[in-house]
């Protein structure tokens, strides 16, 4: 069950919010007429939102999704291409160093935060900025319903025991691996971004084009059909009445690298 760019964009102007304050952090003065990488830049839109607004800076976008970057070729510009690859190859073995490295909503798919972060932070050039956007995914409902579905029978069974635990760590943890990978000026917030629901299968649809796609895609059509109908169920029983408010919750990280000899004070 591949990612599907038009389930997940049905909610295109609520993903599009924690996006634009991503975006609100960066410094057009640091950037300046420098280069970008946006990890995990989907359908590529919101890579072009990024290469408008810093048009002097050249931006690359790479995604390992086929599906998702199909249609990317419509928004390639002279500061702006897309490359087909896995985040943790390209960084592994790419000598490239950024002015910015960017990534909405896509580095809660990578495991082992506490390496990751390091490896990324260590791409920046001095004056480089740090921009990342993930769901807290421990403390949104509709990951913990999902996870209680997935763990019980006869689903756990068909899943042959699969879970997709979230990779992301405790605010203080970032802090801390921002500081010691020499990022300054940080910001460092956890946002709830409302959503409201007219029944239950909004919420279906909301996660069924993200954290929903590692379950369905290891399941037949029947199973997929009977988890759905218990997974609906769950919501209907979480939220009670409709229309209802669901508060995602999203983290986002910022910081600028900070230029070697630069001595912090206090």
């Amino acid at each position: 069950m591949p990612w599907d760019p038009t389930t997940y964009n049905q909610f295109k102007d609520i993903r599009l919010r924690p996006f634009l304050d991503l975006m609100s952090l960066i410094s057009g003065v640091h950037l300046g007429n420098g280069n970008g990488l946006d990890i995990g830049c989907g359908t590529g839109e919101q890579t072009a939102i990024l290469a408008d607004k810093f048009r002097v800076a050249d931006f690359l976008g790479i995604d390992s999704s086929v599906e998702m970057l199909a249609g990317s070729g419509q928004f390639v510009k002279e500061n702006l291409h897309f490359e087909l690859t896995a985040m943790e190859p390209f960084i592994r073995s790419s000598a490239a160093t950024w002015d910015l490295i960017f990534s909405n909503a896509a580095l809660q798919w990578s495991n082992d935060h506490r390496t990751l972060f390091p490896e990324l932070i260590a791409k920046l050039n001095p004056g480089g900025q740090f921009a990342v956007q993930m769901p807290f995914q421990t403390e949104n409902s509709l990951n913990r319903i999902l996870l209680e579905t997935a763990s019980e029978k006869p689903f756990a069974d068909w899943l042959n025991g699969f879970i997709q635990k979230s990779p992301l760590l405790q605010l203080d943890e970032y802090a801390q691996l921002m500081f010691d990978g020499a990022l300054t000026d940080l910001h460092i917030s956890l946002r709830v971004y409302p959503i409201i629901a007219a029944n239950e299968t909004d919420l279906y649809q909301f996660i069924s084009g993200s954290a929903l796609i590692p379950y369905m895609e290891r399941l037949d059509a029947d199973q997929q059909k009977l988890f759905r109908s218990a997974f609906i169920k769950r919501i209907q029983a979480q939220f009670v009445s409709f229309p209802a408010i669901y508060a995602f919750k999203r983290l986002l990280l910022y910081g600028v690298k900070r230029n070697p000899g630069v001595r912090l004070t206090s």
